[in-house]
């Protein structure tokens, strides 16, 4: 599957750690090149050189903060100076955070929207231009479980998350006549730094059917190949994704308020 993009160039942002780190080094295997890219440069530099060395791949790297506007115009340029076509872009940046919305700083708030909604649309729209005149091109968008219902206490990451997964889906048939192809990977609890950033790994029962970060970028790179739109990754999330469109909306909110309610000492 990975063979698909043999080759070729694949943007991969938040690329230093989890999901994004095991995409690309799933896309390494399978002898794609790479532009690696987040905000720890030491990390990015050490996870280059070890895609180098243990794959024969191209590894390019720049260090950039997606909280900032300005980030994805200086990733294009940089793409542009050293003249790497992406035809990969892996939308894989974003972050959650954990607590009741008033508690939570207003600017978190606005960076994750930011870094989840704003600059992943951005990088879209950036690329897309070059995918088109090229008539071939593929995204892969991260989106998430929490996609398909509003979550009480991460009220504002699910909301992005749901953006994530609509705007993939709507882009997708848009681009499908330019040969170019859209997948939103939607994953549930997963194995890498996202619950502790997000303030969360105390949620007992979101640890109990974690997935590992590989098997969840196999499933999205596999989906994005086959051409879907969208993919869950994993039985039981699907499973929960389809269940809940049989009950009202409001009843499957509350559930999952009880579920991620703070605990009172």
């Amino acid at each position: 599957m990975t063979n698909e993009w043999r080759g070729k160039w694949a943007l991969v942002t938040g690329a230093s750690a989890g999901i994004g780190q095991a995409i690309a080094r799933e896309l390494a295997a399978g002898g794609t090149n790479l532009i690696l890219t987040a905000r720890r440069l030491e990390r990015l530099e050490q996870f280059a050189a070890e895609l180098r060395v243990k794959f024969q791949v191209n590894c390019a790297v720049i260090p950039a903060d997606l909280t900032q506007p300005e980030a994805p115009g200086q990733i294009l340029e940089f793409t542009a100076e050293k003249s790497l076509p992406v035809d990969l872009l892996i939308n894989n940046a974003g972050f959650g955070q954990y607590g009741e919305v008033p508690m939570v700083e207003a600017d978190r708030l606005l960076e994750m929207i930011q870094v989840n909604c704003s600059a992943m649309v951005h990088l879209t729209r950036l690329f897309l231009p070059q995918m088109i005149a090229r008539r071939h091109g593929d995204i892969l968008i991260l989106a998430s479980t929490a996609s398909f219902q509003a979550v009480p206490y991460i009220s504002v990451y699910a909301a992005t998350k749901a953006f994530d997964l609509f705007f993939a889906e709507g882009l997708a048939e848009e681009v499908r006549p330019h040969g170019i192809r859209v997948c939103a990977l939607c994953p549930g609890s997963t194995e890498s730094e996202f619950h502790q950033v997000a303030g969360q790994d105390h949620l007992k029962f979101a640890k109990k059917h974690r997935e590992t970060a590989e098997k969840v970028a196999r499933v999205g790179l596999a989906a994005l190949a086959a051409g879907k739109s969208s993919v869950i990754s994993g039985g039981a999330n699907t499973f929960n994704a389809i269940a809940q469109r049989l009950v009202p909306r409001r009843f499957v909110t509350r559930i999952a308020g009880k579920m991620f309610r703070p605990t009172q000492n």
